[in-house]
């Protein structure tokens, strides 16, 4: 009799290959998460800059021994090796640089902001549904495993009811180093200032709370501060929506640390003070009240708000990582279809931060929000 024959062993899954287009502090963040990875998920292949010494100290610094250096963004664009690109250049070089990587065949991970304006944006995403590569931007806290939660908490009807009013504040207390010589303050590199920075975190916390239904029309607030150059450095505004429901926000680089967001609905409140970066890595939290009252005669409240904490084994950047490279994979490996929502998203924070901008620049008039 023939022995039974030996079970069929499956492939371990091939790891996406990363190429890191640029030597930007945020890379740095970026790259330790990939090394946070299980095996089979994604690797460092190889890192490119403008030159290779650079690129060297850059794979030396991080920890990235096995990665090969490039000393030019076109030769790492060129390296047959690498199958997708983490691209966080200065926001005035993403489009012809994320052009190019997509022309390539390589898949996106684009950091935010994305682009300077909306029209810009549509040019990287046409090249990438041409080329058939996943598109992402880096706005890490949407992976984290608390915004799932809370977006459990928003849809439940009972719990929470409809969302009306959101506000966000995202702001840090810039050094004076930082004011003269950070490329986020140079119009040349990031006109954008604070409000590409960390006011994208902003809209897109409002976006995420009402399940990115576009406002209709934002107003900016009065007297935005900029530096000399004439580029942001503390700005603010009220999103308007046809059904009455609103929201605010303010960005600064020239306030304490915050990262908070309070979403208002009918019969619940949420609020995150630690949105963007957790306090912790890998635990985070937030409050939740729902049906509250006064005790009579008001004197307290009834039920008392509830802090919800919740953990994860990976950071929300790793987390971002590994979720891009499952997409990836499942369009090598499987033969699948780039995921769409992600590009929709990073669209719908570009249309309403332009016409925060164009608000700004009408002397705080009211200006619509285009489709």
């Amino acid at each position: 009799m023939s022995s039974p024959a030996a079970p069929v062993q499956a492939a371990p899954p091939r790891p996406v290959r990363f190429g890191i287009l640029g030597c930007a502090d945020i890379a740095r963040k970026v790259s330790r998460a990939l090394l946070m990875l299980p095996p089979g998920v994604a690797a460092v292949a190889a890192v490119g800059s403008r030159s290779e010494e650079k690129a060297r100290r850059f794979v030396a610094e991080t920890g990235l021994p096995a990665a090969r250096t490039h000393g030019s963004y076109e030769s790492l664009l060129c390296d047959p090796g690498v199958e997708a690109v983490y691209l966080p250049l200065p926001t005035s070089l993403h489009v012809p640089w994320a052009m190019a990587a997509s022309a390539r065949g390589k898949h996106l991970l684009l950091e935010k902001p994305t682009a300077l304006c909306a029209a810009d944006l549509d040019a990287i995403l046409a090249a990438c549904d041409a080329s058939g590569v996943q598109f992402m931007d880096t706005t890490m806290w949407i992976h984290n495993p608390r915004t799932a939660k809370m977006r459990e908490i928003i849809a439940d009807k009972d719990t929470f009811g409809d969302v009306r009013v959101v506000h966000s504040m995202c702001s840090f207390r810039a050094s004076d180093d930082f004011l003269q010589n950070d490329i986020r303050v140079k119009p040349d590199l990031d006109a954008l200032g604070v409000l590409g920075d960390i006011g994208w975190y902003c809209i897109r916390s409002i976006l995420w709370a009402v399940d990115y239904e576009l406002p209709q029309a934002v107003i900016a607030q009065r007297h935005p501060v900029k530096n000399q150059a004439g580029v942001l450095l503390a700005c603010g505004a009220t999103l308007y929506w046809a059904d009455g429901k609103t929201a605010t926000f303010n960005c600064s680089f020239l306030t304490n640390l915050a990262f908070d967001v309070s979403i208002y609905g009918t019969n619940g409140t949420i609020h995150v003070t630690d949105l963007v970066i957790p306090y912790e890595e890998k635990s985070g939290e937030f409050n939740v009240a729902s049906k509250s009252n006064f005790v009579k005669p008001t004197i307290g409240w009834d039920p008392l708000p509830r802090k919800h904490v919740g953990f994860t084994d990976l950071p929300q950047e790793a987390l971002m990582v590994q979720e891009f490279s499952r997409l990836v994979q499942n369009i090598r490996d499987a033969g699948g279809r780039p995921e769409g929502k992600w590009p929709t998203i990073t669209r719908k924070t570009q249309v309403v931060l332009d016409a925060v901008n164009a608000s700004i620049d009408k002397g705080c008039e009211p200006a619509e929000v285009a489709g």
